[in-house]
């Protein structure tokens, strides 16, 4: 199989646990402490790939200039773009509760799924800059945006469901999101190279950043508003797993 149509299989493998949690949300009454103790585990295990995986990688090819800037710049680009789609309603958009209703918000259904967009692209380009160098994409980063992204369409979903979103819409949102997730996949690859091992650097670092900051703004405060003092611990046991599957691995 080319690298190329491999890199859009793992970024599609990666976003189909966007649908797979979006199933189990909106089909099962699931308390709402277990969704956020799911939320706590993979904010753990994203924290961990990208401390491990994608910042090494970034480190090894561009050094602490290219790394430093990407991962800056990520952090400032994914908060621009989501206070945009937040002052449009989607700024609950990972909770499992208290999502607004078209009624309440109007436009803010549109809001929620290009926020979910925003959320998700950094992933998937990160899978795709992964495969630049053998053509081996890295299981860490797919076994880690997988496992986060499970519990991210599951909250969403529940929450959209609440909302009294159809199942139409629900299912039409995070089937595009997963889609696109395999093309951003794709570009990542195709796009970046043929760029200098600084801008691989650069790019990795853009989506470590802009990975985190979504950590910090969405899924750890929907962990904490309902695991409140457990969710440290469950945060502590996602990383420790995603650590342990690097080092396994070879990472």
């Amino acid at each position: 199989m080319p690298v190329w149509a491999s890199a859009a299989l793992w970024g599609g493998v990666a976003g189909s646990a966007l649908l797979i949690g979006a199933a189990i949300g909106y089909a099962a009454n699931i308390p709402r402490r277990l969704i956020a103790a799911v939320m706590a585990f993979g904010a753990g295990v994203l924290i961990s790939a990208l401390a491990f995986d994608l910042m090494d990688e970034a480190y090894q090819r561009g050094g602490f200039d290219s790394t430093s800037i990407g991962f800056v710049a990520g952090a400032i680009v994914y908060t621009l773009a989501t206070l945009a789609v937040n002052r449009r309603g989607a700024k609950r958009r990972k909770r499992s509760h208290a999502q607004p209703t078209e009624s309440e918000n109007p436009g803010s259904g549109l809001a929620l799924a290009i926020g979910a967009l925003v959320d998700g692209i950094p992933e998937s380009i990160a899978i795709g800059i992964s495969m630049i160098q053998g053509g081996a994409v890295s299981s860490v980063a797919v076994a880690a945006i997988f496992l986060s992204n499970v519990p991210e369409g599951l909250s969403s979903a529940a929450g959209m469901r609440q909302a009294g979103r159809s199942r139409g819409y629900v299912f039409g949102v995070w089937g595009i999101i997963a889609a696109l997730s395999s093309l951003a996949s794709l570009a990542g690859y195709a796009v970046f190279n043929r760029f200098s091992p600084d801008v691989i650097a650069g790019t990795t670092a853009v989506a470590a950043g802009a990975i985190l900051s979504m950590l910090a703004d969405t899924m750890m405060p929907e962990a904490f508003a309902e695991a409140h003092d457990w969710a440290g611990v469950i945060t502590v046991a996602g990383f420790l797993a995603a650590f342990v599957l690097s080092k396994h691995s070879g990472g």
